[in-house]
């Protein structure tokens, strides 16, 4: 059995609007703190990351902690949105949750993210299979994760997470296929 811990990042700053490089708020450290706690019974045995940075640093402490490098993996990171900062984030969300193919055009559909990270969780389970995992994330890139597993997951579900940071869910697989996931909230 393989069991997938998707982290998804504690409170970015979003003063910074370089999503790539977007750092954890001072809250944010301090919340990455119950993920060190969260998995510190775990049995842990590789730790993987989105190369985003607020999504590194929410793992960092975890992987200092218990002596584990953190891998990047480029096909975890977030959507891109466009070049351009987009100031109602809401419509923009909802257009595409409601249309799996709609994008900005310097940016990515659902869909393309949701192929990108299912494809390297696939990766990640033919690799590294029958070992416990943990993965930095994102809140739309690990959503879409969940709504290939579970196609009822949309906008509304999407919403209800949205200022849950840092949250975690947890997958377990036979080979590639999921027989259980559950979502932790509460960490903070």
């Amino acid at each position: 059995m393989t069991t997938i811990y998707f982290i998804r990042h504690a409170e970015p700053d979003y003063t910074n609007h370089n999503d790539r490089e977007r750092p954890l708020t001072q809250k944010g450290k301090v919340d990455s703190k119950s993920v060190t706690q969260y998995l510190s019974d775990k049995n842990i045995d590789m730790v993987l990351s989105s190369p985003y940075t607020r999504a590194v640093e929410t793992i960092k402490d975890f992987a200092d902690s218990f002596g584990y490098p953190i891998l990047i993996v480029e096909a975890f990171r977030e959507r891109k949105v466009d070049s351009i900062w987009i100031e109602d984030f809401n419509k923009f969300t909802e257009m595409q949750w409601n249309d799996f193919d709609y994008k900005l055009s310097d940016g990515e559909c659902l869909r393309e993210v949701q192929n990108r990270n299912i494809d390297a969780l696939m990766q990640v389970l033919r690799e590294y299979g029958n070992n416990n995992i943990v993965i930095g994330s994102h809140g739309t890139a690990l959503s879409t994760i969940i709504n290939y597993f579970e196609p009822a997951y949309g906008f509304e579900d999407f919403q209800r997470i949205r200022d849950i940071m840092p949250w975690i869910v947890k997958l377990s697989f036979q080979g590639d296929k999921l027989i259980h996931m559950e979502k932790i909230e509460g960490l903070t």
